[in-house]
């Protein structure tokens, strides 16, 4: 099942999407895809019998705290589920040690986090696979669900065009990384001061020189949505950020995703949205809630596209 180019990904990291190649990614799509199917028809896959994930959360999760714990039982395998204060690193034990021990025990740790230095340092010392669950900067896992969803709904990803609104933050970041490798158009639209990191539009433009994808960027919402086949937001506040929600209330108050916005999108436009949502905020309730929404097929996605990493990085 785990085609040619996956299997160059067996023991490696998963710390930002641009640790594999586009070929690396659009088949951990296509693998993601077989799962989910196979999966719809009851096939059981025991690949990752004997197999254990431990699951170190320091930020409160739903969809990526049981997409993991799920999918690692669907593949046969078990999972611990940790956080700070159960283990000694919350209580100021190094990183390193941490990592070296937990290498000892278990096949690959996935950790949902708010630094990334910490993950990465993570990821240097164990011996095992790291997965980033979440960081502040990053959201790859979120990623490969939402390439899934958009090629179910859409198809041939190289000629879609998605346009993302609102807050460049660590969803957008990933976002921006994987639509370069699959070659598709990306039209970001951010209030002024919230625009995407300039590290990441550099990784991202050298990405999309050799895959052809075209990554453009408007602060007017209305300019990026003309022609899209979906439209993309996440929460205006994210985790962390909750003494700044009221000044974001009026920064973004113009790029809502609502019904008026929508209209100028394609007829059969999707929307997307990582969850959790704040109906009323980012989104209109008639939006998230109507018949353009695919956001719980996108969550629902999650648990197939991590099913597809975790085969690639252990099998």
């Amino acid at each position: 099942m785990i085609d040619f180019a996956l299997h160059r990904l067996k023991g490696k990291d998963c710390l930002t999407l641009t640790d594999f190649s586009s070929e690396e990614i659009k088949e951990l799509v296509e693998l993601a895809a077989a799962l989910k199917q196979k999966h719809q028809t009851g096939e059981k896959n025991n690949t990752l019998q004997g197999k254990v994930l431990a699951l170190l959360f320091d930020k409160a999760s739903t969809r990526t705290r049981v997409s993991f714990a799920v999918g690692m039982v669907q593949l046969g395998g078990h999972f611990l589920e940790l956080s700070q204060k159960d283990l000694q690193y919350g209580r100021g034990e190094s990183l390193a040690d941490t990592a070296r021990t937990l290498s000892g025990y278990v096949d690959a740790i996935m950790i949902r986090t708010f630094d990334q230095q910490m993950v990465e340092e993570l990821a240097k010392y164990a011996t095992i696979p790291v997965i980033n669950g979440l960081t502040d900067l990053y959201h790859p896992c979120q990623t490969l669900a939402d390439l899934l969803t958009l090629k179910e709904e859409k198809g041939d990803l190289s000629k879609q065009k998605v346009t993302y609104l609102g807050d460049g933050n660590n969803v957008l970041h990933s976002l921006m990384h994987g639509a370069a490798a699959v070659g598709m158009h990306l039209a970001i639209s951010t209030p002024s001061g919230y625009e995407p990191l300039p590290k990441v539009w550099e990784e991202t433009e050298k990405i999309a020189e050799q895959t052809g994808a075209k990554i453009t960027f408007h602060y007017d919402p209305i300019e990026a949505v003309q022609e899209a086949d979906a439209v993309y937001t996440d929460v205006w506040a994210s985790m962390g950020q909750e003494e700044e929600k009221e000044k974001r209330k009026l920064d973004f108050k113009d790029y809502q995703v609502n019904e008026a916005l929508m209209k100028h999108a394609k007829p059969n436009a999707i929307f997307m949205h990582c969850l959790p949502a704040y109906r009323g905020l980012e989104v209109s309730a008639g939006i998230i809630d109507g018949p353009q929404s695919v956001v719980f097929s996108q969550a629902e996605n999650r648990l197939h596209a991590q099913k597809a990493l975790l085969l690639a990085l252990l099998q």
